[in-house]
């Protein structure tokens, strides 16, 4: 443990101690000599201006009318928080594109400065720490400042929105709620005015956003949570059913640590297979992620599901066959 870290360690001993902690076992747990403790502590008191109160026979410990106030100046990181925001910092800088590059600039740089000043004059190996995007979608940068500020300023939101499914543009009016990252892409769950109900939208298809002066309006979490958290997938709703599917014992390796579904239901066959049940209400986004598995997932219920899944391979296998 070099100096800065023990500094750290004995700052947090320190603060949390309800009793004066000894020397020794200052040494313990600092991993120093008896002299290094006293020179730490000097240190504390008289450069960092600490309330460090006690001697070598009681202990020490922070004032007790002083010491929950006080906290080290500056910004003060252990070897794992520091690597943890060295990870933090290259998943800004690969991982946000042109939508969140300027915004989060400024953030960048200080995290970089951080780092340098950490370094101890060795440069950090960050080509290790790898961040690959999947499938994200391109994004007006205009438009995502303009629903996050509706959404955290509590205005409502005018933007015209150009459904995927149907490729039909409509101008809304809604009040925005929450702004949702789900999938390398971004949502904001918001109440449409016009058609008086909770909706999600896809950020990338919103273009012309603009801020109100209205106030938006608040919808309850926990109606919040019903709607756009009861189901399977980002555009859930109420859950109508729920989906009982089967995987091979292969594909069991990784759906029985997957994360489907907050309510979702798994068990191991007795021939190895993994069943999985999770609650669902547009079956769209459900079928995707079955048929990702291919013939290492099957749908066995409900039979609507299921002739659904069906209509698609049907379909697929048609392109094959020209």
């Amino acid at each position: 443990m070099d100096r800065y870290e023990r500094i750290l360690s004995l700052h947090r001993i320190l603060k949390t101690a309800r009793y004066p902690v000894t020397v020794a076992r200052l040494r313990d747990e600092l991993e120093c000599s008896r002299a290094t403790v006293y020179r730490d502590l000097a240190f504390l008191r008289d450069g960092l201006m600490a309330p460090v109160v006690g001697d070598g026979e009681a202990g020490f410990r922070y004032d007790a009318d002083e010491g929950d106030r006080f906290e080290l100046p500056g910004l003060w990181l252990n070897s794992d928080e520091l690597h943890a925001l060295l990870a933090a910092q290259q998943l800004l800088s690969r991982s946000g594109g042109g939508v969140l590059s300027s915004a989060l600039a400024p953030l960048q740089g200080r995290i970089e400065k951080l780092l340098s000043e950490h370094a101890a004059g060795k440069p950090w190996p960050v080509e290790r720490v790898r961040v690959i995007p999947h499938r994200t979608r391109r994004m007006d940068e205009h438009a995502f400042r303009t629903v996050c500020s509706a959404v955290l300023s509590r205005k409502r939101l005018s933007f015209e929105y150009r459904a995927r499914s149907t490729d039909e543009k409509t101008r809304r009016t809604v009040s925005p709620q929450r702004i949702t990252h789900y999938r390398d892409n971004w949502y904001l769950d918001a109440w449409d005015e016009e058609k008086e109900a909770l909706r999600s939208f896809s950020v990338d298809r919103i273009t012309g956003a603009r801020q109100l002066d209205a106030e938006a309006r608040d919808v309850d979490d926990a109606q919040l949570d019903q709607h756009l958290a009861g189901s399977y997938g980002i555009f859930s709703g109420p859950p109508k059913g729920v989906a009982t599917i089967v995987f091979s014992a292969k594909a069991a390796r990784w759906v029985a640590d997957e994360h489907w579904h907050s309510q979702q239901q798994g068990r191991y066959l007795a021939d190895g297979r993994y069943e999985l049940k999770v609650p669902y209400s547009a079956p769209r986004e459900l079928l995707m992620d079955v048929l990702h598995y291919g013939s290492d997932a099957e749908i066995v219920e409900p039979e609507s599901l299921r002739a659904q899944a069906r209509t698609l391979l049907t379909l697929a296998l048609g392109n094959y066959e020209r």
